[in-house]
């Protein structure tokens, strides 16, 4: 079974969006009870790998379901290796605000925290990669 744990400040947040309220109907766009948050890694970044979180109305075979402070979380089985015993917080700062994951299964992130390299996999070669510009 995975573990994946949010901070009561990320789950609050994350129950914040579910329940927010469509701008055209006025309506919550979810519940607690049919709508999940669903974390990911996916290919890409400038260290090679991604975070992602998104909220999903779907649970998929694959799925690893945890409940965390009143929510399910979701995890893809591609994801599982990349994310056993990763924490998600949210911060607000002057400087902007968002979820962060810290994860004990990378060895490098890049400082723009979205994008990591796994343990165990090849450094990436500093002399040749090029600059990159972040847009999250």
């Amino acid at each position: 079974m995975i573990q994946v744990t949010l901070t009561e400040t990320a789950a609050n947040k994350v129950k914040e969006l579910i329940q927010r309220s469509d701008p055209e109907t006025g309506q919550p766009l979810g519940s607690i009870e049919d709508t999940y948050l669903r974390m990911y890694v996916a290919g890409g970044g400038c260290s090679g790998f991604r975070y992602g979180l998104a909220l999903d109305r779907k649970i998929h075979e694959d799925d690893e379901v945890v409940q965390v402070h009143g929510l399910k979380v979701l995890v893809d089985g591609n994801s599982k290796e990349y994310l056993d015993g990763s924490s998600v917080d949210y911060a607000e700062s002057v400087a902007g605000s968002g979820f962060l994951v810290s994860n004990p299964n990378n060895w490098s992130t890049c400082g723009c925290g979205q994008s990591f390299n796994p343990k165990g996999e090849e450094a990436p070669d500093q002399q040749h990669q090029a600059p990159h510009a972040h847009t999250h």
